[in-house]
């Protein structure tokens, strides 16, 4: 925009100034001072009342304001100055405000309109599905001490080979368009108090029984599996909602949502946050003698991978340790950390393009529950998950052990250990041995009916996965019961395979019979728990007390630490590399 500049008396025009709305009266200034621009900036020496007014601020409030008298730019109205001139009309400075009205008006309505446009592009571009498939309702959340709830969600890999991308990604023609796998599920939990974050990994070779799902689209029905299946196969049993059941079949644990990625997905959001740096101990390259592998080749320290580099070391098993699942798991571990340390460096969170792009990159390429099937959920989600510090975010791996016979190969959830964590992320302790808001639970208020008027079922729940039940468990400890005052304790046929050994109840007023008879036997008060599925007090004895009159000590366990073979991996924990694998090495 040009400048008027009043010089000796002689007016300059401004161009393009009436084009604009300015009036060029605007622009006379007197003998003694000099003209404004359009945006109240003095553009020369202030005149002779120079500290009358504020320069450039712009207002608008004050008709007082003498021309070329003030060193505020603005021609006076109303009143002679004091060189004499005669007053102008007030026309020139409605048109000004006119003008900016309009602007304003325009900028804000273009950038809300722009603002709700982008938002629904990005809306439409997520997909939703239910989130449980199962028959089994999910149980409410407990709230701890200040009344607050924790999260979980679901995080799933899909090995879909159902587009172009996919099939360029995955290989494997001979699956091109077929039943896809969950190959990867997470756990992420955020305790209810926002100070810590832990992420459980199910290794996909894991061994589980799958519940009755009922695809949504089709209404097929899938019943409850028999035997142990491959948990990765949940997925195409309905859909991610199938595996959520899945999950808390085997946990129990209160699953609020569910997010799922595929192979283009993951390369598209690696590309979009510019890259991850990972680290491996010797010069590898994930490709076997028969051509196996994901062709991953790095150089031994540390790399910085994104796009379809990113993808093959989040499905890297060859070369990575044992080769194994559990190891694949780990470097998935690793990279997650590494990743939530990127964006946490804060260049990549405030860069408007980077913004876009992972924005773009996320909504395209994520399946969501329709509980989260919105751009401002995810927004609010992220929120919640940027209060966390990076050293209370925990990675860690259910505790497994290697089947036998034909199910060599594929891992079981290892008794004790496995529960230990689950519970653990139920109960909302914190994974890494840390203090949390927490308070341990409280013996019931609820006074415990006498012994002897207290009906107790009790269940055999000491096989597993990989061992038979102990043969008249159920009897045994009946009898246990029976000795220490509850003849009414009595041995039930169903098999009820456990873990770790806990006493259900139904309602509130069963709650202190329950602790009683644990107390009774020598079980930890923490193993009574509330539970839909029992209509009194029910017993159930689990893997950990297979043998012997006495709950064994090392049975109970201290519920605040998790087990080692977790394999737990702190957020901020930098200096992990990966160790190769034998034979992978150039």
């Amino acid at each position: 925009m040009g400048q008027s500049i009043r010089r000796q008396g002689t007016r300059q025009r401004v161009p393009h100034a009436r084009e604009l709305g300015w009036d060029d009266s605007l622009y006379e200034g007197g003998a003694d001072g000099t003209a404004g621009g359009p945006d109240g900036t003095s553009h020369g020496g202030g005149g002779a009342g120079g500290e009358g007014a504020r320069a450039g601020d712009g207002s608008d409030s004050d008709d007082t304001a003498t021309d070329g008298g003030d060193g505020s730019g603005r021609a006076q109205r109303g009143r002679p100055g004091r060189n004499g001139a005669r007053p102008r009309k007030r026309r020139g400075k409605r048109r000004i405000l006119l003008w900016i009205s309009s602007v304003l008006a325009l900028l804000i309505l273009a950038t809300a309109g722009a603002g709700y446009l982008y938002y629904r592009h990005l809306d439409g571009k997520l997909k939703k599905e239910e989130l449980t498939l199962g028959d089994k309702p999910m149980a409410d959340h407990k709230a701890n001490s200040a009344g607050q709830t924790p999260l979980n969600i679901l995080l799933i890999g899909s090995d879909a080979r159902d587009s172009k991308a996919n099939q360029k990604l995955g290989g494997a023609t001979e699956t091109f368009g077929g039943t896809p796998l969950a190959d990867v599920q997470m756990l992420l939990h955020v305790s209810a108090d926002r100070s810590n974050m832990s992420v459980v990994s199910m290794p996909r070779d894991t061994m589980v029984k799958m519940p009755k799902c009922t695809d949504p689209k089709t209404g097929k029905v899938y019943p409850a599996s028999t035997g142990n299946v491959q948990t990765n196969a949940s997925l195409g049993r309905g859909g991610p909602g199938c595996t959520v059941a899945t999950w808390y079949e085997l946990t129990g644990i209160t699953i609020d949502h569910f997010m799922m990625i595929d192979f283009a997905g993951v390369v598209s959001m690696a590309d979009a946050i510019g890259g991850v740096p990972v680290c491996v101990q010797e010069n590898v390259h994930s490709r076997n003698a028969e051509g196996k592998g994901s062709g991953l080749k790095l150089k031994k320290g540390k790399n910085t991978i994104q796009g379809e580099q990113a993808l093959q070391w989040l499905r890297t098993r060859y070369g990575f340790e044992d080769g194994s699942d559990l190891a694949r798991t780990h470097a998935q571990h690793m990279y997650m950390n590494s990743m939530v340390r990127e964006l946490r460096t804060g260049a990549k969170l405030t860069d408007p393009g980077k913004l876009t792009s992972l924005a773009e990159a996320a909504t395209d390429a994520l399946t969501v529950d329709k509980g989260l099937g919105g751009v401002t959920k995810l927004y609010d989600l992220a929120e919640e998950l940027k209060k966390v510090p990076t050293k209370r975010i925990t990675m860690a791996t259910m505790p497994n052990v290697y089947g036998q016979g034909a199910e060599s190969g594929r891992v079981f959830p290892k008794p004790g250990d496995a529960e230990q964590l689950f519970t653990m992320v139920r109960d909302d302790v914190p994974l890494d041995g840390k203090a949390s808001k927490r308070k341990p639970p409280a013996e019931s208020k609820d006074p415990a009916a006498a012994p002897a008027e207290t009906g107790v079922l009790v269940r055999n729940g000491t096989g597993s996965d990989t061992q038979a039940p102990t043969p008249q468990r159920a009897t045994a400890v009946a009898g246990l019961l029976a000795a220490e005052g509850y003849p009414k304790a009595v041995a039930d046929t169903t098999l009820d395979p456990t873990a770790r050994t806990e006493i259900l109840f139904p309602s509130a007023d069963l709650e202190g019979d329950a602790q009683a008879v644990a107390k009774s036997l020598g079980i930890p008060v923490t193993s009574a728990k509330k539970s839909t599925d029992v209509s009194g007090v029910t017993l159930v004895v689990g893997a950990d007390w297979r043998t012997g009159d006495t709950y064994p000590k090392s049975a109970a366990k201290d519920e605040s630490k998790t087990p080692d073979t977790a394999r737990a991996l702190n957020g901020a924990d930098d200096g992990e590399c990966m160790e190769i694998q034998p034979g992978f090495t150039w």
